[in-house]
């Protein structure tokens, strides 16, 4: 009899800690109309993943596919505050999920980035500040999802193609596809690697850059990307021309170098 009064103690006592917060997720599931009555929850209001673990369970799939679908309604809506509050949500119910931190990423670096950039109804100073500020805020999205996921080749990749492509952060470009390629990534990723730390600005990075391109040189023979990133690292390392590759510069057809390289 008292082994039985004492669990019904602890549970008492369970449930009494149990329940704020088990009120708390109700009345937020409500306003994502989840549940019946309608409630409200704040874009900063601070949900632990803890807690929305124990709350939802094995429910975080089904609560995260859900939010991710408003995220897409706010999309459509061009309401990009809620979109990247959706998705704070979304990465938190499931953040061993890559697809999420990159969906959230590519809203941030590329859709609400354009939007701002070519929005002709504000001026020329506020449309680049909103640019670099969703950019930017696309990157940390890639950089915290690889704090979970540190070996993702996928993460890796894209974390490597926005700053190719939108920060011009050549450097950390080159780091990032280096990373995706030492984790499994595709193939191109370790050529795109030798790529941007030719195009960077650090020294070391030419030096990694050129050991990394001249060993593909030698072992797969010449490529226009190859030799077009090689003869650039010839010249920032002011090689003597016995050491030069033979090949000439290919000659580019397309308007944009900043496309890509010649694979």
């Amino acid at each position: 009899m008292k082994r039985k009064l004492q669990a019904i103690a602890v549970l008492l006592v369970f449930g009494a800690v149990k329940l704020p917060l088990e009120e708390r997720v109700t009345r937020d599931l409500r306003q994502m109309k989840m549940l019946e009555e309608p409630l409200r929850l704040g874009v900063g209001e601070e949900l632990g993943q803890a807690g929305l673990a124990a709350a939802l369970g094995g429910l975080r799939g089904l609560a995260a596919c859900m939010f991710q679908l408003r995220a897409h309604v706010e999309f459509t809506n061009v309401n990009w505050a809620k979109v990247d509050s959706l998705y704070k949500l979304v990465t938190r119910l499931q953040p061993r999920n890559f697809r999420y931190w990159e969906e959230a990423s590519w809203h941030m670096a590329y859709n609400a980035a354009s939007h701002y950039l070519y929005n002709q109804e504000l001026k020329p100073a506020l449309r680049g500040q909103l640019y670099h500020d969703h950019v930017m805020r696309g990157v940390a999205i890639l950089e915290e999802g690889l704090k979970f996921l540190p070996d993702n080749p996928r993460l890796w990749q894209k974390l490597g193609e926005t700053h190719w492509h939108r920060t011009k952060n050549f450097k950390k470009a080159g780091d990032a596809y280096w990373n995706s390629f030492q984790n499994g990534g595709l193939g191109f990723t370790e050529r795109f690697a030798g790529y941007a730390w030719a195009q960077s600005n650090d020294p070391e990075s030419w030096r990694k850059g050129y050991a990394l391109l001249k060993r593909l040189y030698d072992k797969s023979g010449p490529t226009p990307g190859l030799v077009e990133y090689l003869k650039l690292l010839e010249q920032n390392l002011k090689l003597p021309a016995a050491q030069r590759i033979p090949d000439a510069v290919p000659t580019r057809k397309g308007p944009d170098p900043q496309a890509g390289p010649f694979r």
